[in-house]
């Protein structure tokens, strides 16, 4: 039987080409596009491997890692980003992510990362985050502190419950 993988992204046209590629390579591949259908497949049955974007639509990649390892500890993700930054790639590797590559990743790379073949340098934009990138990375980082909870998020950000609601509508994930 192949080790499977299950690819977690909102993005269908890099799910569908990145899911061709790690069959080529010999694995099982099922896709989920949010949390949720990632946990439902990972109750379900067994999975070896799973890549995680870090920005999924109405949720941090940071959140569902904590809830995909709480299911099957033994699963080694590799967390995918077009945003990364050391702050998010310290966070990951803390909470259990085997690898944190930058999008775009050629197959190769984000196959030797699956195996454990870790990379050794991540490359991080030389040009500084805006200051809305800034905040919804520690917005979306306290909200995985609090398991999504949005008014424990709001009280550990010294806010109110409908502004955070605001600026997480203001500045919804976008790839």
């Amino acid at each position: 039987m192949n080790p499977k993988l299950l690819i977690i992204d909102d993005d269908e046209v890099l799910t569908s080409t990145l899911k061709r590629a790690m069959e080529r390579r010999g694995l099982e591949v099922a896709t989920a596009m949010n949390g949720e259908e990632a946990c439902t497949y990972l109750r379900e049955q067994t999975f070896t491997y799973a890549t995680l974007d870090l920005k999924l639509e109405h949720e941090s990649g940071l959140a569902i890692l904590t809830q995909l390892l709480a299911i099957q500890a033994d699963l080694k993700v590799v967390v995918l980003t077009g945003y990364a930054s050391i702050p998010t790639t310290v966070e990951a590797i803390k909470r259990g992510a085997q690898d944190y590559l930058c999008k775009p990743a050629s197959g190769d790379d984000i196959y030797s990362s699956l195996l454990g073949n870790k990379t050794d340098d991540v490359s991080i934009a030389s040009k500084p985050l805006s200051v809305d990138r800034m905040e919804w990375e520690h917005i979306h980082r306290v909200m995985a502190e609090n398991d999504g909870n949005i008014s424990a998020t709001a009280r550990a950000l010294g806010m109110h419950r409908r502004t955070l609601q605001r600026k997480l509508q203001k500045h919804p994930a976008t790839h």
